[in-house]
């Protein structure tokens, strides 16, 4: 089993569903509404779990009831979250509307109180990828510092707003579309990545949802294309994939492998609701791959 150490945010999200997202300070009816784990590392450690690896999630939590319910609901996926701090005063929340057609707005509550202290990042020696997400900086950047000195795949993933300090110690860049723009919103998201990884010289991703990711890397730039699937939620669909993602160049996979297996993953995903709790396993994976075959 492939151990993954992640550093990042977990949440809980309190999801309803609408047809239209609100435009008036008015009061509007959901269709449905339900209460899910949620945050870019927890997302992510959740896929990698469910996917066959051993997840290790290092998160910043309150000492309140929030945190307990984030805690137990990792628990119950399989994931270990020893080295998660609850020394904050409150923890993190999310409410998240998505609209018909499956796209998603979020107002995030990001916690206050949280430790600044990165004593608690402490990967295992077995560990073979580290991801963190650039939430708090001061922990992705020594994320990808023990990755570097480990010798393994410290794999970043850059939402807005974001700082650069992390992006000299991680060996991979995986940009969302709106992180990347963030950087370089007057470049296009091909030249950005170009650009970035010419002064980076690791491998630079950005992920763009249906259109597949764009790469630029030592061995030169490409895309891979995303599967072609009748998305109903896209919520947590980017972390997952960052999850599958690390785990498969844990696994020793080259990057190309590796988007491929991860964009599927976030296909199968974007087809069921619920956010991460349609994360697939690795044999829903492995058959989804199959069946879609080598050109889709």
């Amino acid at each position: 089993m492939t151990a993954v150490y992640i550093v990042g945010v977990a949440v809980v999200d309190y999801v309803f569903s609408v047809d239209v997202f609100p435009t008036a300070a008015e009061k509007y009816r959901a269709n449905n509404a339900e209460v899910v784990g949620g945050g870019c590392g927890a997302n992510a450690a959740v896929a990698v779990a469910r996917l066959g690896g051993a997840a290790h999630l290092s998160a910043r939590l309150g000492s309140d009831p929030v945190a307990d319910t984030i805690l137990s609901d990792l628990r119950a996926e399989g994931v270990n979250v020893d080295q998660s701090d609850r020394s904050g005063a409150a923890s993190s929340f999310s409410s998240v509307l998505l609209n018909a057609e499956g796209e998603r707005q979020i107002v995030n509550f990001r916690g206050s109180g949280l430790v600044e202290s990165t004593n608690h990042i402490r990967p295992a020696p077995d560990t073979r990828a580290i991801l963190a997400d650039t939430r708090w900086t001061e922990g992705a950047t020594a994320a990808m510092r023990v990755a570097r000195e480990m010798g393994i795949p410290g794999v970043l993933d850059i939402e807005a707003p974001a700082e650069r300090a992390p992006f000299d110690a991680a060996s991979h860049l995986a940009f969302s579309e709106q992180g990347l723009a963030h950087f370089y919103p007057e470049l296009g998201p091909e030249d950005a990545i170009r650009e970035i990884a010419a002064a980076h010289g690791g491998w630079v991703c950005v992920t763009r949802g249906a259109e597949g990711v764009s790469y630029c890397g030592p061995e030169g730039a490409g895309h891979v294309p995303a599967f072609k699937v009748d998305a109903v939620d896209t919520l947590g669909a980017g972390d997952v994939w960052h999850g599958a993602f690390a785990l498969r160049l844990g696994e020793g996979a080259d990057e190309i492998t590796a988007v491929r297996f991860a964009n599927a993953v976030s296909a199968i995903k974007c087809t069921r609701s619920g956010g991460r709790k349609g994360t697939p396993t690795r044999s829903e994976t492995d058959d989804f791959m199959k069946e879609m075959g080598p050109f889709n």
